[in-house]
């Protein structure tokens, strides 16, 4: 047990933590790391930045002044409150919870911006899990746009809290509110920053390996981030052997449902083709409930049952039993869903996305280029990783049909003031 505690220590001493002599942990100042977060452009702290939310909408929850005088709402704040210090937040109220953490929303006492504090417990016969030690070590080294920005880690004996931007929303939330599929542009604007997200950890040989709406958040301007870092691994070269638990079950891949190993960034591409298809649909592409092989037969009947002529090894794989398979012909995806052929290019991207061979499946940076995104502003191509894509002039989410319904039928301005878009 004295190895595991001692392992931990080492692992947050490389997270930019160090050691006190009460035997409490604290991040040092982040000016001694890579990229410090007082030194990112103001773009990041999108979640609060007072003046400018007030000049852009009314007052929403986003907003932690809640309509109060500036003078009078900063008298919490303190000058010289440093980071790693569990006095520098406040907490705000719950915001979820999950298996291992729990999740508030607060606010940061340093400079004003909402955060999210992600708190996990530790059990004192078990120490700090592992999934917050390799989220932590992962975090530490992404900084784009489109992935959560890590502020800060607090340790004390009883908990390692996570110090995240806040972003008030996300797509799984977002969706619900918009039912029956979303604005075609709003997704295409969605999808751009997933594959924009997506292309940028694969290019640094990390997977993700839990893509789903959830772990998805939208800012309130309609900025995409990929956040929950979990179950995320850093790739290695050559490849190595994964577990095939990983994914939420609607968004597994049919490769890792039949037991491969040995997956690297086709696993994410899958989950992305997915949300693709739930965003245009207003609806899960392939909802099993019970196991594996209801899950695999839903895939199956859209594109068809494989075989060793078409999947070159999928008779290998542990879960392939051939008195298992329905024999499926594969059906064209407009055929399936239907507002696939609403937008130009959109079938053929999901198509792309969605192949069961997983060496087929088409890259994050290849279906960036792809012809679905022709009528999106080409500067997108060219911004650096922190620049949001909002930052391109004339580039907005635009309203819902369902808002616009909503807002037309109660006839009322002062509601659609209390609208998070």
């Amino acid at each position: 047990m004295q190895n595991i505690r001692q392992a931990a220590t080492e692992a947050f001493c490389r997270l930019g933590l160090k050691q006190k002599h009460t035997g409490y942990e604290e991040l040092t100042d982040f000016s001694d790391v890579p990229c410090p977060v007082r030194s990112l452009p103001p773009q990041w702290y999108h979640t609060v930045q007072v003046r400018r939310i007030r000049s852009l909408r009314a007052r929403s929850n986003s907003d932690p002044l809640q309509g109060k005088n500036l003078g009078q709402a900063l008298q919490w704040q303190r000058k010289g409150l440093p980071f790693g210090n569990a006095s520098s937040y406040l907490n705000l109220e719950k915001l979820g919870e999950g298996s291992y953490a729990t999740v508030y929303k607060g606010i940061s006492r340093i400079n004003g911006q909402l955060v999210a504090l992600k708190v996990i417990s530790m059990k004192a016969e078990e120490g700090v899990p592992f999934t917050a030690i390799r989220e932590g070590s992962l975090l530490k080294g992404l900084k784009h746009a489109n992935i959560v920005l890590l502020h800060d880690i607090i340790q004390t004996r009883e908990s390692l809290t996570f110090v995240f931007e806040y972003v008030h929303t996300d797509l799984a939330q977002y969706m619900s509110q918009h039912p029956g599929g979303l604005l075609p542009y709003n997704i295409r604007l969605f999808m751009f920053q997933l594959l924009r997200g997506l292309a940028y950890i694969h290019h640094q040989h990390i997977l993700h390996r839990d893509l789903k709406p959830q772990n998805l958040l939208i800012s309130y301007i309609g900025e995409l981030k990929l956040a929950d870092f979990g179950l995320a691994r850093a790739k290695s070269i050559p490849s190595q052997t994964y577990s095939s638990e990983v994914v939420t079950l609607w968004y597994r891949p049919p490769d890792v449902l039949l037991g491969a190993t040995d997956y690297s960034t086709d696993l994410d591409i899958w989950g992305a083709g997915c949300i693709f298809i739930e965003m245009l649909q207003g609806y899960p592409a392939f909802s099993g409930v019970s196991d594996i092989f209801e899950q695999l037969e839903k895939i199956w009947l859209v594109i068809g049952t494989p075989a060793e002529d078409s999947w070159p090894g999928v008779s290998t794989l542990p879960n392939y039993k051939t008195e298992w398979l329905t024999l499926h012909e594969s059906q064209p995806f407009g055929n399936v869903w239907d507002r696939l052929g609403r937008s130009m290019g959109a079938e053929d991207l999901a198509e792309k996305m969605l192949k069961g061979c997983p060496r087929e499946r088409i890259s994050a940076e290849d279906a960036l280029l792809h012809k679905f995104f022709s009528t999106l502003p080409c500067q997108l191509h060219q911004l650096p990783d922190v620049r949001s894509i909002f930052t391109v002039p004339g580039l907005s989410l635009k309203p819902e049909i369902h808002d616009l319904y909503i807002s037309h039928r109660k006839g009322s301005k002062s509601d659609a003031h209390h609208r998070l878009w």
